[in-house]
């Protein structure tokens, strides 16, 4: 793991690819998912190698009618791109 990390907006994919390229293992916070229109499926590339990120989707998790199952949804659609 790098002790440097980055932020890339999931509402901005095509820059995930290039910087996992240039950060492989550094961990990359992905803000922007759900309501502000970013999507998981999208995010794949942030995953390759030896590296993690974190996605992040506040108002679609909290504005739900069911936030925890919004956020189990979000976990699973995280986890099948990751894996």
């Amino acid at each position: 793991m790098s002790g440097a990390g980055a932020v890339v907006g999931a509402t901005e994919p095509r820059f995930v690819g290039r910087l996992r390229e240039l950060m492989p293992r550094a961990i990359l916070l992905l803000p922007g998912v759900g309501a502000q229109g970013g999507s998981v499926e999208s995010l794949g590339p942030a995953f390759a190698g030896p590296a993690s990120a974190l996605v992040t989707a506040s108002r679609s998790v909290a504005g739900a009618a069911d936030p925890a199952e919004a956020a189990e949804a979000l976990r699973a659609a995280v986890w099948s791109v990751a894996s």
